[in-house]
């Protein structure tokens, strides 16, 4: 039994993958902006919540949040996360040419695991109840 996906379903995939790496880079930016924040002087966390880089990337960040949520009404957490996880690759990609951030090669080899685990994750369903039902009936999926 296959459970495929529409082509919106794909594009929400996409979304939500940029989404959290876009939302995070505007944090990063201006959090950076700000300087070091501790819970023993909240008025510094009050100031980077005024900062328009992290104003942008809360606003970016619950549109993901929607899109996310979205994405688990209609599949398995066990998917969309991994189906997601190239957006590891995208936030290193932002990391490095935008925010000019050093990633070791170790970093590398990591991020190019999870895209390999990604690999194996998005040839299974989207939905595993489907599958649990069909061994339940005792049919072969």
């Amino acid at each position: 039994m296959s459970h495929r996906l529409k082509a919106s379903q794909y594009l929400m995939l996409v979304f939500i993958m940029l989404g959290a790496s876009i939302g995070d880079a505007l944090l990063s930016r201006g959090m950076k902006q700000v300087g070091p924040v501790s819970f023993d002087h909240m008025g510094l966390l009050l100031h980077a919540l005024m900062n328009p880089w992290v104003i942008a990337g809360i606003l970016v960040l619950i549109s993901f949040m929607g899109s996310y949520m979205t994405a688990l009404s209609w599949a398995d957490l066990t998917f969309v996360q991994p189906a997601t996880a190239f957006g590891n690759v995208v936030t290193a990609l932002i990391g490095r040419l935008w925010l000019h951030e050093a990633i070791t090669p170790m970093r590398w080899a990591g991020i190019a695991c999870i895209v390999i685990g990604v690999g194996f994750v998005a040839n299974g369903p989207s939905r595993t109840e489907h599958l649990a039902l069909a061994e339940l009936e005792g049919v072969q999926p």
